[in-house]
């Protein structure tokens, strides 16, 4: 705890060097982001009691504290923290098991009274940072198959406790956030390609064999991936079906701000966190969902050029495991809404009510300008 106190401490000397390799353009374009989700959070709310828009701005407010955290506190930190940081990311998610609060079906938040967190999201932080400094310090035996097998354990471990609250969304999200860091420290191709079949054939037989699936997913899990090919009784596909029936309603250039037919009628379920990027659709039609895909493109070219332009095997990786998880839930997130892949639970990087996923996404934004200001100048 000593290096965290001596890194604060240097604060003020960080501060007067802000502008050397500051990134402007990875800033700004979290801010877009975060300005179309409060956008279309005041949309939902307009002409209702829903306090969602208030609260969504005070967890903005909020995250700016883990927001400067990560900025300020040097990258190095967490490595010889890491350890730490491991064993408290396991003691949280454990924690949810014992003292969880259920909500839908699911314990995955712990309620503090003054405010309630999901250790899942945070993990997903963690594991980056624990992650990266895991190959950071074995890269003279990275080619090694141990190496491979040991990396897995280390995120299998808390990935199990969250298959446990149930929560298979942010399991899968942790694993591509692996297979994402593996490629960025160089693991060679044979392993990350066995994985990653293994990982598509468990999913593709746990889906399709009710049998097998069983003993992995819960019932709805396998409910909601039937219904992306056919009808059913139970209407397990009703969200996705009013879903694009919004975004079908937008048109060339939508229905206008707050005006919204689908919704106002409330039709879609869990719109404000799941499927927010309905509202943009119908209100934005088909330009304000392209100018919303454009500022995600953008932000996500910033951080590849974070990575690109890395020095140190520990900030690519880092670079990469981020870029890895908001892409992972990004494309995910769009995928339900568009009805290609089916409900899982993910939510909108930057855009979707929630606050544990707000301080996440801009915790995530301070660490990457921190990497980016030890890192080499970037020229385009």
């Amino acid at each position: 705890m000593a290096t965290l106190s001596r890194s604060i401490g240097n604060v003020s000397d960080r501060t007067k060097r802000l502008p050397r390799n500051f990134d402007w353009l990875l800033l700004l374009g979290a801010v877009m982001l975060i300005a179309f989700g409060l956008l279309s959070l005041f949309s939902k709310a307009y002409g209702t009691t829903s306090k969602d828009f208030q609260k969504q701005v005070a967890y903005v407010v909020v995250g700016l504290v883990p927001f400067f955290i990560f900025w300020l506190v040097r990258p190095k930190t967490w490595m010889r923290m890491a350890n730490f940081l491991y064993f408290v990311n396991l003691g949280l998610l454990a924690a949810v098991l014992v003292m969880g609060e259920n909500r839908n079906g699911a314990e995955r938040w712990i309620d503090l009274k003054f405010i309630q967190f999901q250790p899942s999201e945070a993990a997903k932080l963690l594991i980056v940072l624990t992650l990266a400094t895991f190959f950071a310090r074995r890269q003279d035996v990275i080619h090694k198959f141990s190496t491979f097998a040991l990396s897995l354990v280390h995120v299998l471990v808390p990935v199990l406790l969250i298959v446990k609250q149930p929560h298979l969304g942010a399991s899968i999200a942790i694993l591509a956030t692996w297979l994402c860091i593996c490629l960025a420290a160089h693991v060679p191709w044979k392993y990350v390609l066995g994985a990653i079949t293994v990982v598509v054939l468990f999913l593709g037989t746990a889906f399709t064999v009710p049998s097998v699936g069983k003993l992995f997913l819960k019932g709805y899990h396998l409910e909601r991936f039937m219904a992306m090919f056919e009808k059913d009784e139970k209407g397990e596909s009703f969200q996705t079906d009013r879903a694009a029936i919004a975004l079908g309603s937008g048109g060339l250039l939508g229905t206008g701000f707050l005006k919204g037919e689908q919704k106002k009628l409330d039709t879609i379920p869990f719109q404000n966190t799941d499927f927010v990027f309905t509202i943009i659709g119908e209100e934005g039609g088909l330009v304000g969902s392209t100018l919303v895909l454009i500022a995600f493109g953008f932000f996500f070219y910033r951080i590849w050029l974070i990575y690109l332009n890395a020095d140190e095997p520990y900030y690519r990786m880092i670079a990469a495991g981020l870029l890895g998880m908001l892409a992972f839930h990004t494309i995910i997130n769009l995928g339900m809404v568009l009805q290609l892949l089916p409900v899982v639970g993910l939510w909108l990087p930057f855009m979707s009510y929630g606050g544990t996923a707000m301080w996440l996404c801009m915790a995530c934004v301070g660490l990457l300008l921190n990497v980016r200001s030890k890192e080499r100048k970037v020229l385009f």
